[in-house]
């Protein structure tokens, strides 16, 4: 991530954990860099072990390059006399503490809130920056979907960036006077120590489920890497879980963070109770004061009760956090609903995961008032943890009267077996109600034919995203515009 500062190495080293400092400590450091194609003179390059290759194999490349310093966890044989070397025990870590040095420790000038979980994480940061911007703050939102600075909209890769791109980052938001940041914490963010050297206000834990076992192998490892973000939290910082997810307590046993809690079904320093649910909107009391809210859906309830509680412990009001609360909209991609002329109804979601999956078709279940059929389209990525294909398929045959099971992001695998294993999970009774249509558009037009006036169509999985991934390379493609084609043939027929 290159930068037109400059700062003293010594500086950027200050508290840092090394093994050994070979070199000058005097020499100026430009950049930090993590991609070795992209070292300049000045540039200090950190050695990653990454799953694919190892920075480490780039060393002599990036002191050819100009590297003025080089961070490591194993010195090369042969070191270059011009070059100052760095070794500790974990680059990324170290790598996360020098990256918000370099960019003067934007985070701790920020109130810089984390949400973690397996669900619901999208949901909440995109409601917590719309409703302090509602509120008259100046934010920034580093999330799924996007990152944002106040209006400027700048793609995302990953759900939290790498520690020197998020460094860099909430620096320009600082920059744009910003006073709040709300974004996502992954699993991975953790584990890798992208987020290292940030200073929080607070983290919002919303719920665990099966996701990553691809990356972290055991669920056990998952649970402590999302168990690790608030073992990091400083003192001053408040730790809100969802006490209804009965790991919510885990969260929290060895943090420093003043632990608040929020809830539906017992008592909680915020407690919420569903009293109506309809596709029109949800009615709830939320600490003994009722309100009407756009957003919908069980899921959607806890959302609200984590950014109500959030907000409050940020010192809002609560009536100027309620009022603000019901006017808000959901995320792109998440329960996002389109009504056709015949009055089919289409909802969108991102639900990639069995326990998301099951919310939403729950959700539509409670909102159904008659014989309405729910359809649902969805499929699994590839690459990724293969033990919910199955139990992706069997959801979706519990809760629909007509599934169609198609591709999702295959990546580098065939769709074909992507589609086999999810056809394992259809129980017997419910082969005849399952279809299998590899192409994502033709599934989603398939869905279309065999709606009719009331009924409810979902297309799970992708949300937001406007692209499918097959073999590396992504071919654009959007759930929605495809639901409104179908939608507009419906209306020529």
């Amino acid at each position: 991530m290159e930068s037109n500062q400059e700062k003293k190495l010594s500086d950027l080293l200050n508290g840092i954990p090394v093994i050994t400092i070979t070199g000058s400590q005097e020499v100026t450091i430009s950049n930090i860099i993590i991609d070795s194609r992209r070292v300049l003179p000045g540039s200090m390059f950190v050695a990653l072990r990454g799953t694919q290759t190892d920075g480490h194999q780039f060393i002599e490349t990036t002191v050819n390059a100009g590297a003025s310093a080089i961070l490591c966890e194993e010195l090369p044989e042969q070191l270059n006399d011009n070059v100052t070397y760095i070794q500790t025990e974990d680059s990324a870590a170290a790598m996360g503490m020098i990256a918000a040095a370099f960019y003067g420790h934007p985070s701790q000038k920020l109130s810089l809130v984390g949400v973690t979980g397996t669900n619901g994480k999208t949901s909440v940061a995109t409601f917590l920056f719309q409703l302090f911007r509602a509120l008259g703050y100046r934010c920034g939102l580093l999330s799924t979907v996007q990152n944002q600075i106040e209006d400027e909209i700048i793609p995302s890769t990953h759900t939290t960036p790498d520690a020197v791109a998020l460094n860099k980052l909430l620096s320009e938001m600082l920059e744009k006077k910003c006073s709040h940041v709300f974004m996502e914490v992954s699993s991975h963010s953790v584990a890798q120590h992208r987020i290292t050297g940030l200073h929080f206000a607070g983290g919002i834990f919303t719920n665990i489920t099966h996701d990553h076992l691809d990356f972290h192998k055991t669920f056990d490892n998952y649970i402590k890497a999302k168990k690790g973000f608030f073992d990091q939290l400083p003192k001053t910082a408040f730790a809100l879980v969802n006490v209804d997810d009965r790991r919510g307590s885990v969260m929290v046993q060895n943090t420093r963070a003043k632990v608040e809690t929020y809830s539906l079904q017992t008592l909680a320093s915020f407690k919420g109770k569903i009293i109506s649910d309809t596709l029109a909107g949800m009615h709830m009391e939320i600490n003994q004061q009722e309100v009407w809210f756009r957003v919908i859906g069980r899921f959607n309830a806890y959302n609200l009760l984590a950014v109500y509680g959030a907000a409050l412990l940020l010192g809002e009001s609560s009536e100027a956090v309620l009022t603000e609360l019901s006017n808000l909209k959901s995320p792109p991609g998440r329960f996002e609903q389109f009504h056709s002329a015949d009055n089919i109804v289409g909802i969108v979601d991102y639900a990639h995961t069995p326990d998301a999956l099951e919310n939403v078709l729950e959700t539509i279940t409670h909102l159904r008032h008659g014989n309405e059929k729910v359809i649902t389209v969805v499929g699994c990525g590839g690459n990724r943890d293969a033990e919910k294909r199955p139990k992706m398929a069997a959801i979706a045959c519990k809760y629909s009267n007509l599934v169609i099971l198609t591709s999702d992001n295959p990546r580098y695998e065939d769709p074909l077996d992507i589609l086999e294993q999810m056809r394992k999970g259809v129980p017997a009774q419910d082969f005849k109600k399952t279809t299998v249509i590899p192409d994502r558009r033709e599934a989603i037009f398939r869905a279309g034919l065999e709606a009719n006036p009331e009924d409810i169509i979902l297309i799970a999985g992708k949300g937001h995203e406007n692209y499918q991934e097959i073999n590396g390379v992504k071919h654009h493609f959007d759930d929605k515009e495809v639901l409104l084609e179908v939608f507009k043939k419906h209306l020529s027929n």
